[in-house]
């Protein structure tokens, strides 16, 4: 059965788990630089901004909810690759190998302290949709 016109018109947050709430703030806060919108450690989650989409960093655990490291990486979007993943690196980030260039982008893998999965994102080429 199809559904006529748009039901969805964007992404509000992504879910993203912690069992170490104060840690996971530090993380997304100090280490990526993002700006932290909402910090309620006694409601077990934070929010940090990164310009399109709010990640939510929550412990599920706390809220009666099973704990799941997300291993489906949230691509984070850079400018400078190289200089991006210098500074993480210098701050303590391990990368799964090297950059990875696909043809059209530039990606690099690497993990919170959670072990939700993460990535650097830059794309060098103009994006291609169906309508062209």
């Amino acid at each position: 059965m199809a559904v006529t016109g748009q039901t969805v018109t964007r992404v509000d947050f992504v879910a993203i788990p912690t069992r170490d709430l104060e840690r996971a703030a530090d993380f997304y806060g100090n280490v990526l630089g993002l700006e932290r919108s909402v910090y309620m450690p006694e409601r077990h989650y934070a929010e940090f901004e990164t310009g399109n989409v709010t990640l939510s960093v929550a412990n599920f655990e706390q809220m009666g909810m099973e704990h799941r490291a997300s291993p489906n990486a949230i691509a984070l979007h850079v400018e400078d690759m190289e200089q991006a993943r210098s500074r993480l690196e210098q701050a303590g980030v391990t990368f799964a190998g090297d950059t990875f260039d696909t043809g059209v982008c530039h990606m690099s893998f690497f993990t919170d302290p959670d072990g939700n999965a993460l990535m650097l994102h830059h794309r060098y080429a103009p994006r291609v949709t169906e309508s062209g």
